[in-house]
């Protein structure tokens, strides 16, 4: 790791910590001002992760660090409203965000079940510190991003249902990066009752020439025979940076459902996991695209901590020019965990000569009585399919995006929100066979 001492990125945040302190959210709640303290101190130790880092070996992450990202303390809305229509998504209750604040002009929250609050963290902090500080951790970050995170967010979502409650419209937290040079820290919290359930879509998006920082946090509770659906959706700016974390912890007999669609962003690095007790379920389904130079990540993680855990986890990869990926999913079965199912597949599809993969499927199982499997391909477009298609009539470029297409679909087969899907499907790659 690169401490303070080393990198000015790092500087420049403490400085803008120092600064800021006494106006972020939770200022007055003295546990809320431990825990950023706490995490400032933590970021100064970490730095910056580097490739001698065994979970970043193959992202290097220096160029963020070169880079002179500001905090945004003054929002500026001047096209905002242009994104907010453009991404806006029918049928749901709607949180838009503006460089990492919450704004409720843009927001839309219609009728919810007695029981269900959706709102503002940064309200939720003070209004309801009580009930939030259990699920704050604070000092324990994995790396500097996600330490940087717990020190600085500025706001977020906070989705909090009873035990029972089921919120039937999903909920779009849609994140707005206004501001080339922006540095945002977005920090969601999503906490279910036993019993209850909802659907999160969690929307990233930034003016296409804007080059600009995200660095994301969300936390998911799920309650006994809860259900949760988080849907994540980066559309950031091809010039930007998007780093995020999404941990979740499920109660018994709950089911999480994780579908992460990677689409934009010069740099992006998920990390997404999950920790089962008994008789859980667990989906996790991502796809991402990548052409010119750009470089995406995902680390997954599956934990299956107690007995009769079910998970699947299918992720896919389309890369074109001299883009780059990296799969890293671990699935553990820990030594409790008897009765154990789980699958674990990673398939790549490499468009061009230059397109990279780095791919680690991760099994380890510490019980006997377990099912399991795991595997990863890649490879390239099936010479006897495109000959099959061409000898239809099919021109080579409409069968070459028939293929590709028809690869990427598989992963919207859990998406059962029709606006949603309909977005997504615009966004696959391949969309030239629309035209035969």
């Amino acid at each position: 790791m690169m401490g303070a001492a080393d990198n000015p990125f790092v500087d420049r945040f403490v400085s803008a910590f120092a600064e800021r302190q006494a106006r972020l959210p939770g200022a007055s709640v003295p546990w809320m001002r431990r825990l950023r303290s706490e995490a400032i101190e933590r970021f100064v130790e970490l730095g910056l992760p580097t490739t001698r880092d065994e979970d970043w070996k193959y992202t290097n992450v220096a160029g963020i660090g070169r880079r002179a990202f500001d905090v945004v303390a003054d929002v500026s809305l001047e096209g905002v409203g242009e994104l907010v229509a453009a991404h806006a998504l029918p049928g749901t209750h709607r949180l838009v965000f503006v460089d990492g604040h919450y704004m409720s002009a843009l927001s839309q929250v219609g009728a919810l079940p007695e029981g269900a609050h959706i709102g503002s963290l940064a309200l939720a902090s003070v209004t309801y510190a009580d009930r939030l500080a259990e699920f704050f951790g604070g000092g324990n970050a994995a790396d500097g991003f996600g330490a940087l995170n717990e020190a600085l967010w500025s706001d977020g979502a906070w989705i909090d249902l009873a035990p029972g409650v089921v919120i039937e419209e999903p909920v779009h937290l849609l994140f707005v990066t206004n501001r080339g040079d922006a540095a945002s820290f977005p920090h969601n919290l999503v906490q279910t009752g036993d019993g209850a359930g909802v659907t999160v879509i969690e929307h990233h998006v930034g003016p296409d020439d804007a080059s600009y920082l995200t660095d994301a946090v969300t936390r998911i509770v799920v309650g006994k025979s809860a259900r949760v659906n988080h849907t994540k959706l980066q559309q950031e700016s091809r010039k930007s940076f998007h780093i995020a974390r999404i941990a979740a912890e499920q109660a018994r007999d709950s089911r999480f459902g994780s579908h992460a669609f990677a689409f934009g962003a010069q740099l992006a690095r998920s990390a997404i996991a999950t920790r089962l007790a008994e008789g859980c379920d667990t989906e996790f389904v991502g796809l991402y695209v990548g052409d010119g130079r750009r470089h995406v990540d995902h680390h997954t993680f599956i934990d299956h901590a107690e007995p009769r855990g079910t998970s699947r986890e299918l992720y896919k990869g389309v890369l074109d020019g001299s883009a780059r990926a990296v799969f890293n999913g671990r699935v553990i079965v820990r030594p409790d965990a008897q009765g154990t199912d789980a699958q674990q597949t990673n398939r790549n599809l490499l468009l061009s000569d230059d397109a990279e993969v780095d791919t680690k499927p991760q099994l380890e199982i510490w019980a006997d009585d377990v099912k399991c499997a795991h595997g990863a391909t890649v490879g390239q477009l099936d010479e006897d399919q495109l000959y099959y298609l061409r000898s239809r009539g099919i021109g080579e470029a409409d069968a070459r995006a028939l293929l590709i297409r028809a690869f990427a679909l598989e992963t919207l087969a859990g998406v059962v929100f029709d606006p949603l899907r309909a977005r997504l499907e615009a966004l696959l790659p391949g969309r030239r066979v629309q035209a035969i």
